[in-house]
This record gives structure tokens, sequence and C-alpha cells, in this order.
């Protein structure tokens, strides 16, 4: 399916000029505008477009042309009752859709029933050849010939028309090389009936008689698996791409057999008049389906009981509206979520644990990757930085795709039941495509956050379909880049502390000892970051010194007599106005704070009524030693075995861990020990090795139990589970005790 979400397109008439009309809709249902928003209906009886009326809450021709002006009462956007619109597109859908035997065919092109994708034949991988048939009318004929056709079907380093490569080119480009698809052309054929005739009768099968009877073209040639089914039909009609009926782009079935070779799925698009009307952005649409049995990823208005359509992924997906970028010539990438259903990710990176990750443009064979409780949900992470195919895109930077393979993009109500397939987490939570405020625009993507940027309490949130925590979190983008290196995992906020004082203290006149005011800082950590607000009074500040001192015995001036004549200071001083302050980073946070306040000069006395402090800084490293003595039986060949758990208050992450085990049994060979991590990560230290011994006594480390490495990077805050299991009859025993070594 191919939809228009407002483009103005011309359109021909049988008995006036060409005209132009702004368009909404797809094959299934549409409709017209003029330019200043009348609905328009083309009357098939007199040839023209002609202003629409309703009747009975159905939209009809008026009988008026729009050369006209609008009859008096017709106003303008007039539309189709919720019911009759729904009930023109089931009887559409059901045309085109009831020979490929779906039970309920209305519902599934937003739906993928096959783990994610669409029912029928998949041909995603290996080398398939298709057939292409150029179609003429026997009013309208194109000079667009088979060789041109075939270069921008096929071609190597193809260009031409601003094209930014072949279909042959794109789709070896996203399916990381697994899906070759060529094409042969053939034609043009002469159809017998004009333009007209072919907008309500289907001109498949009249063109495919010809050319197997006609040109001899043997079908068998485009079963790639021997299976007698021809893998990919395509045809092509003459002059521009006519949005209305059966010549609307679109992709449906075709029950034909021809010699034992029977034919299955079809798409039909524009020639073109001229060369220069060549795009590849339908086709490789269209083919998404045929070849792929992708959904489409946007909202046909009909599904979820609201009338009312949504952007879906907008312009960031080949298989919603980025068919359409730069004319059609250069094509979205198709997204990371479809990519990874169809096999063409050779590698799946998890996300599930802590770390930094470069996500690279342009590498179509890599999804990142992280996974919800839920089998069906998880979100993907991919950089879709404006360059190569995603040049045209409103926005560059992050990209981050909440999926379920069991959603809809019908459903944009965003609820535990009702939600997308794949949505894009817009940065800016303006919620622009699930509202079809826009398919696309600066701020939908992340780019350039320091910092927590999205988890489960932000805006928007990584919360999952059910409105849990989903556990992911990332932080620390940079801005939109080839390469993208982003902060996964459990990520810190910025730490900060505050002290204020009210000092309330006289400052003596030219008296260079001055006065001192202290704030005590109890926090352990190392400054990052210093913010310090003064508020003195006094009639001539140009007699004033103010110095702020660290723990450490640093002295920073804040004010070394400047102003003149000018009253009171009322300043906050920061690393941004204030680069001096920077000569306290990396010291010790915890001590005494001192603010000195000195008059240097005669006549003018003043007050320091108060100050305050904001220092940011991160937490020293912490060594963190808990035990626990549970003294708990272990049941003999039982798969649950007993738990003890740790608990860590701390905050911060894991920069290192060791884990000491003190069991008493006569056969160790029958244990196996886990421990499990707050993130719910679990690592085997003991796995039914070491036979006949008794006792357990061992300390395992990121040396002696390289799986201890995986939980590096993760949060050391929550419960540390012991897990210890007798999978094997007769000898029994006791987990005594065990410790837990952090370093954070």
């Amino acid at each position: 399916m191919s939809a228009i979400f407002g483009e103005t397109l011309i359109f021909q008439q049988e008995n006036g000029p060409d005209v132009d009309l702004v368009v909404f809709g797809d094959e299934f249902y549409s409709r017209y505008e003029t330019g200043d928003g009348y609905t328009v209906l083309y009357d098939a009886a007199k040839g023209l477009f002609c202003y629409a009326t309703l009747q009975d809450g159905r939209l009809i021709s008026s009988g008026s042309a729009i050369s006209k002006r609008p009859p008096e009462g017709i106003r303008p956007g007039l539309r189709d009752d919720p019911a009759i619109r729904n009930q023109k597109f089931g009887q559409r859908y059901h045309d085109l859709r009831d020979s490929e035997g779906e039970t309920n065919s209305v519902i599934s092109r937003t739906l993928g029933p096959i783990d994610g994708l669409l029912t029928g034949r998949r041909v995603s991988q290996g080398q398939i050849h298709g057939l292409t048939i150029l179609v003429e009318f026997a009013d309208l004929s194109s000079n667009i010939t088979a060789p041109d056709v075939e270069a921008m079907l096929n071609g190597e380093n193809y260009h031409e028309n601003g094209n930014f490569c072949s279909v042959r080119e794109y789709f070896r480009l996203m399916s990381n090389g697994k899906l070759d698809y060529t094409n042969q052309v053939v034609g043009p054929v002469k159809l017998s009936q004009p333009q007209r005739y072919y907008v309500q009768h289907l001109l498949c099968q009249e063109a495919l008689d010809k050319v197997v009877n006609e040109l001899g073209v043997n079908l068998s040639q485009f079963d790639s698996r021997g299976e007698g089914v021809v893998d990919a039909l395509s045809f092509m009609y003459a002059g521009r791409t006519l949005y209305e009926g059966n010549l609307w782009p679109h992709n449906a079935i075709l029950h034909s057999t021809y010699n034992g070779i029977r034919t299955n799925f079809y798409t039909i698009q524009s020639l073109g008049r001229e060369r220069v009307d060549l795009s590849i952005g339908t086709f490789c649409h269209e083919s998404g389906h045929l070849l792929c049995r992708f959904p489409d990823l946007y909202d046909y208005g009909t599904r979820d009981g609201d009338f009312e359509k949504s952007g879906g992924m907008g312009y960031y997906c080949l298989m919603s509206a980025g068919n359409h970028l730069n004319q059609g010539r250069t094509p979205a990438a198709i997204c990371g979520y479809l990519r990874d259903l169809v096999g063409w990710c050779d590698r799946s990176i998890s996300l599930n644990t802590s770390g930094l990750y470069d996500a690279k443009h342009g590498d179509y064979g890599t999804v990142f990757k992280y996974k919800t409780h839920r089998a069906s949900e998880y979100f993907i992470v991919e950089n879709r930085t404006q360059r190569g195919v995603d040049t045209h895109l409103p926005d560059g930077g992050l990209a981050i795709y909440h999926c379920d393979i069991l959603g809809s993009n019908e459903w944009q109500g965003g609820t535990a039941d009702r939600h997308y397939q794949c949505g894009l987490l817009q940065a800016d939570g303006h919620l622009d495509l699930e509202n079809n405020r826009n398919l696309g625009d600066v701020g939908d993507l992340f780019t350039d956050q320091a910092g927590v940027a999205l988890t489960f309490n932000t805006t928007p949130s990584t919360r999952a379909w059910d409105g849990t925590d989903s556990g992911l979190a990332i932080g620390d983008i940079p801005a939109a880049a080839e390469v993208m290196r982003i902060a996964v995992g459990a990520v810190e906020p910025p730490h900060t502390v505050q002290g204020a004082a009210i000092a309330d203290l006289l400052i003596p006149d030219n008296k260079p000892e001055g006065i001192s005011s202290a704030i005590a800082i109890d926090q352990i950590g190392t400054v990052k970051t210093v913010n310090v607000g003064v508020d003195i009074t006094h009639t001539y500040i140009g007699d004033l010194q103010v110095e702020l001192q660290s723990p450490m015995g640093t002295t920073v001036m804040l004010h070394n007599r400047s102003g003149r004549a000018s009253r009171d200071i009322k300043e906050t001083y920061s690393f941004d106005t204030l680069p001096g302050l920077a000569q306290f980073s990396q010291e010790a946070l915890a001590g005494t704070w001192q603010l000195l306040v000195k008059d240097l000069a005669s006549r003018d006395v003043g007050r320091l009524n108060r100050w305050t402090i904001e220092i940011g800084y991160e937490i020293s490293e912490q060594a963190i030693h808990q035990e626990m003595s549970p003294n708990l039986d272990i049941p003999d060949k039982n798969a649950s075995g007993v738990s003890s758990v740790i608990a860590i208050a701390a905050s911060g992450t894991v920069k290192a861990i060791a884990v000491e085990v003190a069991i008493e049994h006569t056969y160790i060979g029958d244990l196996l020990v886990d421990l499990v991590a707050p993130s719910g990560q679990t690592v085997t230290l003991h796995n039914m090795t070491g036979g006949s011994q008794d006792n357990l006594h061992q300390t395992y480390d990121q040396t002696s139990a390289p799986a201890l490495e995986t939980l590096v990077g993760q949060s050391l805050r929550g419960d540390w589970t012991l897990r210890v299991k007798d999978l094997q009859k007769m000898d029994t025993g006791r987990l005594e005790k065990w410790a837990l070594y952090l370093k954070g």
C-alpha cells in the first residue's frame, strides 16, 4: 500500500484539462480537495472532477465542475460520515484482499500475525528475479523504455534523475547483502481500453495474458524455489500516478496459472511520461510488502474504532511515509524493527547489560535491542543521522522504537491492549505522530543530551505498554554523527549537595581581616561543579573583596573591588560565569566551606546578609562488604533449592565484585550455585563440578569466575541473591554463610 498525506498532485480528466488536487488516503479509501479546501469527486458521467455534496452522510457529485465557482450552499472540507467511510474502505479492501484467504482481511495489513509479518509466501533472502511489465493504455503511452526501467530496477551505481540508487541496490543495502532482487522488464504492452476504464477494472490479467501468450514469456524463470509460484510480479502503467481506484499504487494477489506456474503477489505503480519521472520510492515500498510481507507502519483510520488516522512511523520508515522523501528518489531506510523481523541483521546486541554502545549509521546488519518482561515487546535503538538514505529525514540523531509484534500501527492509543506495533519515541514528547499533526519534525530524535535522557519517569518514557518500568535507561547522548556512543543502563542522575547560611554579619569598615561565614558539608565525594550565591548590602561595592575558601584551603576570588559606587552585591557565581571556580574541581567535598568578605576602604559600611553554595559531585569509590549467615538446609534433588538475599542501599554502579560462599555438603558435584543481581541477571558460580569432594568454601572474583565481569556497570542498589540447588540424589548439605564484596 502507498499512502498520500496531503500532497498536491496532477489529475487527468476525460473532458477537461489536467487539474491540481490535494490528496489524502490510500488505495482503499481516499479523499480529494481543491487548493482552497473543497471536497471533489470524479463524475464519470461528465468526465470531470466535480464539487462534492453530502446526501445521507455520503459524498456524491454535485454535477458542478471544479472549473466553476462552488455551488451555493456547498462548504469546504466535506467528508463521508465515519460509518460510510469505513463501509467504503471495507468494500474496497474486500475487492483487493479477499482472495488472499484472510479470515479478517480488513484488519490484517497493519497487524503482522506471523511474528510481526503479514501472511503469505515470503521471499526476503537470496537471489530473487522478478517480472516487471510495462503497460500503456489505448489513449495514453509513455516515452520511457524498458532499458530505462531496467536501469532503475537493476542498475549498479544508479543515480539518474536524482535517485539515491536502484531498487536492487536499495534492498541489498537494507538486507545487509542477504536479498539480491532483480527484475526482467518486458513491454510496453498496449491495453484495449482507455486509462479511465482501468480505474474500475484491474489491468493485471489483461496485461499478463499479452506477455505470456503474445510475447511468449516463460514464467518458470521467476520461480527461485522451484515451487511453481512466481516470486515477484510488478506492473508499471504509462502516465503520472493516478491515485484512484485500481490504479492507486498497491500490492495484492493475482490468481492465474500458465503452463503449471501460478502467480501470487503483485504490485502496481505508475511508469511516468518521460525518464525524468522515474523514482524508486513507491516501487521499494510495494516490494517491501510483496517480497518481505512487511506490514504498513501507519494508520488506515478504521481499525481502532476512533475513525481517525495517525502518522504511525511517519517519514522514519519506508513502510510508513518514508517512500515519499525527496519526491520518492531517496526513500528512507527500512527501520531496524522490520529488518530484524526478516532476519537481515547478523548481529543482535543486547542492551539489557549496562555499558557504553556505539551506534553506527548505515550498519544495517546490526540491531540494538532491549528486551522487556514480555517476549513480544522490546525497544530498538538506531542511529538515524541525516546521511545516506536518511539524508532527507525531517530530523537526525538517535531513534528509539517501542516495539510489540502483537501491536498494530492502527492503534495510536498507547494502552496496554491497543498500541503501536512499532512506534518512535519522539524526544520532544509532543506525540505529533500519534496525533497526526505531522509525519516528523525537528525534535523527534535524541541528540546532544548529557546525563539521563530516557528512563521510566521521563517524557517520553521507557515504560512498558502495561505501565511498568521496563528498566531501560539511556543517557549521555552525543550530537548526531556517523557514530553515536551512548550510555545504557542505570544512568545515575547528577549528584548535588546544597548549603545555606543566614549570616547577618556587619562588615567592618576598612579592616583587612574582614569577616567569615561557614557552611559545613558532610557528604563524601569529589567536587565537579560549584555555584555560589552572595547577598551583601553595601553602599560602595568598589571597597569589597569576596572570596570562597574550600575545606582544603584553596581560595578563589569572587569579587575584587569592582563596580565602584554601585550598591549591593546580589550575584550567583558558577563555572560558566567565573572560570576560576574550576580550581575546586577534584578536591574533596566534605568539610567547612567559608565565604570571606573584606572592606578595604573607608567611609562606606555594609552587611553580609546570606550566602548559599551548591556543589555538584561524584561519589568517591565505595568498598562494600556484607555477610549473611542463613544456615539453610539445601533440599536433596530439588530444582527450587534455597536462596539468601543481601540488600545493598548504596547508589552508584559496580566497578568490581567478588562472592565468598561457605557450603557444607558431602558431594559438591551435586550443587549449582548462582548469583542473581538486582537487575535479574544471573551468573553461575559453581556448576556441578568437583565430583565427590566435600564442602564448598570458595571465593569467586572476576578472575576465577569471568562471568562476574558482565555485572560491572550495573547498579549497586537492590537485592543481591545467592541461589543454591542440589540437583542429584543421596547427599545433602547446608548453606552456612556467604559474603558479597563490591566496589562502586
